[in-house]
């Protein structure tokens, strides 16, 4: 069985594929502080006696990706491995000013979007930012759009406002809030869902200006479904689009 990890600035997500089936996925929060030894531990917690065959994975935390990289080594030194950085095949072309500046998880799910999809195609990645990557119909990175994350927003929120705090981001009675919890939510769940459709329109329209229609959205991320539901332009919602890329790469390099 394939392991595949991508480790995030506030979640890591694992998964295992039997073939090409995700038949077991894990999300636990990220800390850029753990060493090999520690990952190792959380790992093997949560596969017990899964059999793993290969390892994929991807990491945005630099830290985290040396540790990563230190415990394969250490723990599963005969494995097939590939992690996705400079020198791995991903069949992607970045056609972006510095392509070193790409995260490899908008790699990742640029390839899993050309995947799934037949034509260009937008990623909103919710995460710790919120993502909007833009794939052309050839399966290249564009380029995109980087907004702050819905947890960054909420946070930053209560700790300037003193008379504000967080609150359970659910839906709230009707956007017209009446009390503050239901003000908030109204403002965080209806005005991400606002920006994304803003966003992903403006992004459309220039991709493929004489039908933006044609462009399909993909949602994914760990705050995604809080949001997709509230959404006019998402067409499906893949939690596990990352994952699938990490697949992906990894039968192309082995």
């Amino acid at each position: 069985m394939l392991l595949t990890i991508d480790i995030g600035n506030t979640n890591t997500v694992l998964g295992v594929f039997e073939g090409d089936k995700l038949v077991h996925s894990w999300r636990i929060k990220t800390d850029a502080r753990n060493t090999a030894d520690e990952l190792m531990l959380t790992f093997k917690g949560l596969l017990q006696e899964v059999p793993i065959t290969g390892i994929a994975g991807c990491s945005t935390v630099p830290a985290a990706l040396h540790e990563l990289r230190t415990m394969l080594s250490r723990y599963w030194p005969v494995l097939p491995t590939v992690l996705v950085e400079p020198g791995i095949k991903t069949g992607v072309a970045l056609l972006f000013d510095n392509p070193k500046e790409v995260g490899a998880d908008r790699i990742v799910n640029t390839l899993a979007a050309h995947h799934l999809v037949t034509g260009p195609a937008i990623v909103v990645d919710f995460g710790t930012s919120t993502n909007f990557d833009v794939v052309s119909g050839k399966g290249e990175f564009l380029g995109g759009a980087l907004a702050p994350g819905i947890e960054i927003s909420l946070d930053a929120l209560a700790a300037r406002a003193a008379q504000l705090r967080k609150v359970e981001l659910v839906k709230p009675r009707s956007a017209i809030g009446k009390n503050t919890v239901e003000a908030l939510q109204s403002g965080i769940l209806y005005g991400f869902a606002g920006q994304v459709d803003g966003l992903v329109r403006r992004i459309a329209a220039e991709l493929v200006p004489p039908d933006p229609d044609s462009v399909e959205v993909i949602a994914t991320g760990g705050l995604a479904s809080l949001v997709v539901e509230h959404c006019q332009t998402v067409d499906r919602h893949e939690p596990d689009l990352t994952l699938l890329g990490l697949r992906l790469i990894f039968e192309r390099n082995t």
